[in-house]
């Protein structure tokens, strides 16, 4: 039976897009440690998604880019990110156990939400570490572009770090402008919207 875990990463923070994954386990070929991947050090986790990307059935990535949140919101942005991973996915499933309390329009496959299935639940968790690490990846680049903003340390949340550097430079292109400490920011800056780079 082939059956997919959905999950999120990148709802909370500030900035970056929020990512998607979608992974359908193989029974045959167990993967041991799997969990909620808020739960596991970053080297472990980056080892689980190696090997879930080796061991998986099928496994897929995708995400919903700032401008995308901003005019949708960040509920529905992550239902278009986790139906663009499942359609990703280049196999039909027969059902999809999706974290949360919502789930996407994924056309006609049986979905049922999970609260707190990264926790509980592999194939969710697999899915869990593969949207957390490619996000992660991508705030890195992000740093390497806004040095000032210390995205690869917060990864975009609004950690005190984050908020003192939008302070003092504003938001950058990446920055979530719907999201009430940006748009505060945005104004004590600049008194109007506007992309500012880091320095």
């Amino acid at each position: 039976m082939l059956i997919v875990g959905i999950d999120e990463a990148g709802r909370g923070p500030l900035a970056g897009p929020v990512f998607a994954a979608a992974v359908i386990l193989d029974p045959k070929r167990r993967i041991k440690g799997l969990k909620d991947s808020k739960l596991l050090p970053p080297e472990r986790r980056e080892e689980l998604a190696l090997e879930v990307k080796k061991k998986a059935i099928a496994w897929a990535v995708a995400s919903c880019d700032v401008a995308e949140i901003d005019t949708l919101n960040i509920l529905w942005a992550t239902m278009l990110a986790m139906r663009r991973a499942f359609e990703k996915l280049g196999v039909t499933p027969i059902e999809a156990l999706v974290d949360g309390d919502r789930v996407p329009d994924l056309g006609g496959c049986p979905t049922h939400p999970i609260v707190k299935g990264d926790r509980w639940v592999p194939v969710i968790s697999a899915a869990s570490i593969l949207a957390k690490t490619s996000r992660d990846a991508l705030l890195r680049e992000l740093d390497r572009e806004f040095p000032a903003y210390g995205f690869a340390q917060h990864k975009g949340y609004a950690t005190p770090e984050h908020l003192a550097a939008l302070e003092r430079h504003g938001p950058c292109l990446h920055h979530r402008r719907s999201f009430a400490p940006v748009v505060q920011s945005s104004f004590d800056f600049a008194g109007e919207w506007g992309d500012v780079a880091a320095n």
